[in-house]
């Protein structure tokens, strides 16, 4: 079946479902929440799966002289009805090792109820109850053709969990999530269709039970309790006691599969209804459908239920983001000179095709936009321009499918100038596979001329883009604008943050620190990153967070053409910048070390500063740092750590300097330290590197010599350990 069939009918069932599943999502959250908080506190006594009615039964007796009746309900908690020593009623849990009242049933509160209702029935009755069936039936679908779009854009199962290409928030996120609770969700669909089946009698038995009796044998009388001594309280739902001594009155014990009768003198089962498997099946679902038996599987339940409503937003995002790169043209096919094709699976190709033809048709010329799948003969096209992006492992998109086989079939009458550009991801092993196929088949075509050579674009960046653009341009000398913002789709959802101060640059010196506020409801901490777009375009830069007296501190040093340094540089106290703040959970400082040290040198000195600033629990804490020369700048950092020495945040500062007169590298002070560093990884102490990549290498090269000859263990051993940490670049 081809994608685009799998596409359209999870997208039609989730649009003719969406408003139920939305109710049926919101209640269910709180029905599973509800479930959770049941449990808590608990009533089940310890080793309560190995308690037997033989031991339970004869206590229970001494302390309550009438039982009506003991029930055993989903959460092991056992609740007795009957009448006490002093002649008061008791309803109450129990503990059925010893009688102890533990605490008293609690009604479902009105509201759980009006809940329990909606979701089950929508208030409708009957007819509520087969529409919730048949929404739960829908969504086994949904389930179903989401799992064959996964498998189709993952071209096999045995890629189903590899990794996913992020191309936007909503569909990288329906993709993960989708994975992670198809199962699920499919549980709680095929439970749903099943308990309404079950409502309507659907699984009706010709023979609802089957009867077994015995007779009570004499010879039983004083080998009585043998079922209550082999029977477990757990597999017990419901024991109605008998009203008298009379011998003709039996308990009648409800059991998870059958519900028997037992003489109270001799023990023996006077009889035996066998539930049918329709009413055992009704009880699983039930269990699996509510989560009432299993924290752990109620919160997997409540989990789900959130991810349907993201799924819910998520997929009209996409659907949305795909309509709103629709095809508009002002000339007809058969009119047009320019004819530009596209193949695009998520729209990304399909906005780099719309730039170029409404700057065609600005300029004058009569062009013509189409998907791949459209492809005609055109009777006045001079060039064809072939946008195509590859999908999964090689494959066209989905509105490319049958481009190949058109062109086998339509040949146009001339010449036809071709351009083909590739859009792909390099994290796959077949970048642009499908437009290299276009190109090369292509030019078999004898009414073919190859205007450029193929060029491709990696993930989507308007750079790359441009390098077609600029040789495209130059050669049909029609001006095509080269810049490549404006080939970008600009990030959404960033936040704003202010500049607060900025430092100069000295003549020796040019690095420089930049203090930014954010939003207070912003969570962040030292080691996070900061993600800006100083072309407006959608490559970040990212710079490493320290977090200084509650705002953000960066560190960075001016490059001659540096894009995002430059940007940096010329912001002004009270410039608002846009940007996003990306957590980095491998690099924070860590909570429980016994001793941390810190290396880096540059700019990778800014976390370090705020993690020292933040060190509370004053851990033990060395800095090492390396630089080029004593400037102004060392100076400020100098006197931060005489601050935080004093407040014993900080244990040592060790500074190298490569361009003075005793010049040494931070190697060097790692070297002279050796055994610092020994004693510290032996005692489960961490090291964390931020800085140039080049930096790190001779760092981590220099501590494996010293973990080889202190400890004979190589420093990948206390890599896998987690006890070193590194953030460079």
């Amino acid at each position: 079946m081809t994608l685009s069939f799998w596409r359209y009918t999870h997208l039609v069932l989730a649009l003719f479902s969406s408003v139920f599943l939305l109710l049926a999502s919101v209640t269910g959250v709180i029905l599973a929440v509800d479930a959770i908080q049941e449990k808590i506190p608990s009533y089940r006594i310890d080793n309560f799966d190995s308690i037997t009615l033989g031991e339970s039964l004869p206590e229970l007796r001494k302390t309550y002289p009438e039982i009506t009746e003991v029930t055993v309900d989903y959460n092991q908690f056992v609740t007795l009805q009957g009448i006490d020593q002093k002649d008061n009623d008791v309803h109450h849990y129990i503990n059925p090792k010893t009688g102890e009242i533990l605490g008293t049933p609690i009604k479902k509160s009105a509201f759980i109820q009006w809940i329990t209702a909606f979701h089950r029935s929508l208030f409708l009755k009957d007819a509520g109850r087969f529409t919730v069936g048949f929404i739960s039936f829908l969504l086994v679908l949904i389930s179903i053709s989401g799992f064959a779009l996964i498998i189709n854009r993952q071209r096999s199962l045995r890629n189903f969990f590899s990794k996913i290409v992020k191309e936007y928030l909503a569909q990288y996120y329906h993709v993960v999530l989708g994975r992670l609770a198809l199962i699920p969700i499919l549980i709680i669909a095929l439970t749903g269709m099943y308990l309404t089946l079950e409502k309507f009698n659907f699984f009706l038995e010709k023979k609802a039970e089957t009867e077994i009796k015995t007779e009570i044998a004499a010879s039983q009388k004083g080998a009585n309790l043998n079922i209550f001594k082999t029977t477990l309280l757990a597999d017990v739902q419901k024991i109605e006691f008998p009203f008298s001594d009379d011998p003709e009155e039996f308990y009648i014990i409800k059991l998870k599969d059958k519900e028997i009768e037992v003489n109270q003198i001799t023990g023996a089962v006077v009889s035996e209804k066998h539930y049918p498997m329709a009413v055992l099946l009704a009880d699983l679902s039930l269990d699996l459908h509510t989560g009432r038996t299993n924290m752990v599987w109620a919160s997997v339940l409540g989990i789900a239920s959130l991810c349907i409503l993201f799924f819910i937003y998520s997929g009209f995002a996409m659907t949305l983001k795909r309509r709103s790169s629709r095809i508009k043209n002002k000339y007809k096919a058969e009119e047009s000179n320019y004819i530009l094709l596209v193949g695009s699976e998520n729209g990304s190709s399909l906005r780099f095709a719309n730039s170029i033809y409404k700057q065609l048709i600005t300029n004058g010329k009569k062009a013509f936009l189409a998907e791949l799948n459209n492809y005609t003969v055109y009777p006045k096209a001079e060039h064809f321009i072939v946008l195509a992006s590859t999908h999964g492992l090689g494959d066209p998109p989905s509105n490319a499918t049958k481009f190949i086989s058109l062109l086998e079939k339509i040949e146009q009458q001339q010449k036809i100038k071709v351009s083909v550009v590739g859009f792909g991801s390099k994290a796959y092993p077949d970048f642009c596979g499908f437009a290299y196929e276009i190109d090369k088949f292509i030019q078999t075509k004898n009414w073919s001329e190859r205007f450029l050579e193929l060029q491709t674009v990696n993930d989507k960046s308007a750079a790359e883009f441009v390098n077609w653009v600029k040789l495209w341009s130059d050669k049909t000398e029609i001006p095509l604008a080269t810049t490549p913002s404006l080939y970008n789709d600009v990030p959404k959802g960033l936040q704003k943050l202010m500049v607060l101060d900025k430092t100069i640059l000295s003549d020796t010196d040019q690095t420089f620190l930049l203090t930014l506020r954010a939003n207070m409801r912003t969570q962040y901490t030292s080691g996070d990153l900061l993600a800006i777009y100083p072309a407006n375009d959608n490559l970040e830069r990212l710079y490493s967070i320290g977090k200084h007296s509650g705002n953000i501190q960066l560190v960075v040093k001016l490059h001659p053409s540096g894009l995002g340094s430059g940007y940096l540089y010329h912001l002004a106290p009270g410039d608002i910048i846009k940007a996003r703040i990306i957590k980095n959970e491998a690099f924070h400082f860590p909570k429980k070390a016994s001793k941390v040290a810190l290396i880096s040198n540059g700019t990778g000195i800014a976390p370090f500063l705020g993690m020292i600033e933040q060190n509370k629990k004053k851990t033990e804490t060395h800095l090492y740092c390396g630089f080029r020369q004593h400037t102004e700048t060392i100076l400020g950092y100098e006197k931060f750590a005489d601050e935080m020495s004093q407040k014993n945040y900080l244990n040592s500062f060790h500074i190298a300097f490569s361009k003075e007169a005793n010049h040494c590298y931070v190697m060097d002070l790692i070297q002279r330290d050796a055994a610092f560093f020994a004693a510290l990884l032996q005692n489960n102490g961490v090291i964390m590197i931020c800085g140039s990549l080049a930096m790190q290498q001779d760092v981590e090269k220099a501590l494996d010599i010293i973990c080889l000859e202190k400890m004979n263990k190589s420093l990948a051993v206390y890599k896998e350990n987690a006890q070193l940490l590194t953030d460079c670049y």
